[in-house]
């Protein structure tokens, strides 16, 4: 009798013992996720405030660096650094040249689809650089946002996604706090900070049929990788192997004289590199963090990266921050946020049901 009694209380002792390391199990394990959720949303906003306000930096300084080089060098670090995730992925040299070989040279039709985002990839990340040179940080910020509209609008017309009532709102919202931001810079300085002419209408048009290229090679990316098992990393390699000679006919095609006087690096200083390292780089890290992020911290993230952005420009670049860009920004940023908001919200609004929201696959 005594001897049941003590295995009873081995096996109730066992069992309080297992409940306790799986009840610290799951302690560890909620808050790993919660440093990685708050390190996600750090790293997103720097990311997404640090490109704009560098990049305006770089392009305000005494000699101008010819955009499209900077275009084809990020193109450059995006492929090696892409290579090299391949590599990692497929775990020793002699799979990783065959995958290559496999899939980017002895499917060619299958390459051939990434052309067309490839060239509107190029084409895009030169209008940003003008944009930039024409637009202030916090402008050229909220400005971008229509990305939202633009890639939406492309994901109801190409994968027949359904969007609830709340988003459409949401998308009306962000419509006309861009238009309040654009109003609010009509009569601002036709001078740069480098005292340089600068066309905020110009601008402004750099960096709206940018969201437009942006939309439509996001979606159509996205309808690339749905289609084939092949990784992202491996997809951005054949996008790089059409990039890069795109972006160098771009180059000299548009800047040749100044290419040929100047020479391919000319204006390169330590700001400069720094941003081609955070354009090229800077996707690579979003992909990696974005998994620990859901849309309410991706909007989060980016509302906190406009304010950020506002802040900085007041001191750095003499932003005078109006009463009307102020109301635009608001509204952009609670766009966003009514925009990321998740399903269930969504269905108490609209009984129709949604595809997940599209966002802008390329690294």
């Amino acid at each position: 009798m005594s001897n049941n009694n003590e295995g009873k209380d081995l096996v109730v002792g066992v069992t309080e013992e297992s409940t306790s390391d799986m009840a610290l199990a799951e302690d560890l394990k909620s808050g790993t996720q919660n440093v990685l959720k708050y390190a996600s949303l750090l790293t997103l906003t720097v990311q997404n405030a640090a490109l704009g306000l560098t990049m305006r930096m770089a392009r305000t300084q005494k000699d101008l660096f010819i955009a499209s080089t900077a275009v084809v060098i990020a193109e450059f670090v995006k492929l090696v650094t892409c290579l090299i995730m391949v590599f990692i992925e497929e775990g020793s040299f002699k799979r990783w040249r065959t995958s290559l070989l496999n899939i980017v040279i002895k499917q060619p039709l299958d390459t051939l689809k990434v052309s067309v985002p490839s060239l509107v990839y190029t084409l895009q990340n030169n209008l940003i650089y003008i944009g930039a040179t024409h637009l202030d940080a916090a402008t050229c910020q909220v400005t971008y946002q229509l990305k939202i509209l633009t890639t939406a609008l492309f994901s109801v017309a190409m994968l027949n996604k359904k969007l609830f009532m709340l988003q459409w709102v949401a998308l009306f919202f962000l419509f006309i706090g861009v238009a309040f931001v654009q109003f609010a810079q009509a009569n601002t300085t036709q001078i740069n900070p480098a005292g340089r002419e600068q066309s905020p209408f110009f601008g402004f048009l750099a960096i709206f049929t940018a969201c437009c290229l942006s939309g439509f090679a996001g979606v159509y990316f996205e309808k690339i990788l749905k289609g084939s098992d092949i990784s992202v990393w491996m997809r951005n390699v054949q996008l790089s192997t059409f990039s890069i000679p795109i972006g160098l006919a771009t180059t000299f095609l548009s800047s040749y004289s100044e290419v040929q006087e100047r020479g391919f690096f000319f204006g390169y200083t330590m700001l400069t590199w720094f941003v081609i390292l955070l354009q090229a780089l800077g996707g690579l890290l979003v992909a990696v963090v974005v998994k620990y992020a859901d849309n309410i911290l991706k909007g989060f993230a980016t509302s906190l990266a406009i304010v950020l952005s506002c802040i900085v420009s007041v001191y750095a670049f003499q932003f005078h921050l109006t009463g009307q860009f102020a109301l635009g920004a608001g509204l952009v940023i609670m766009s966003i946020f009514l925009y990321s908001k998740p399903a269930s919200a969504h269905k108490k609004t609209n009984g129709q049901e949604i595809g997940k929201r599209t966002y802008e696959m390329k690294i």
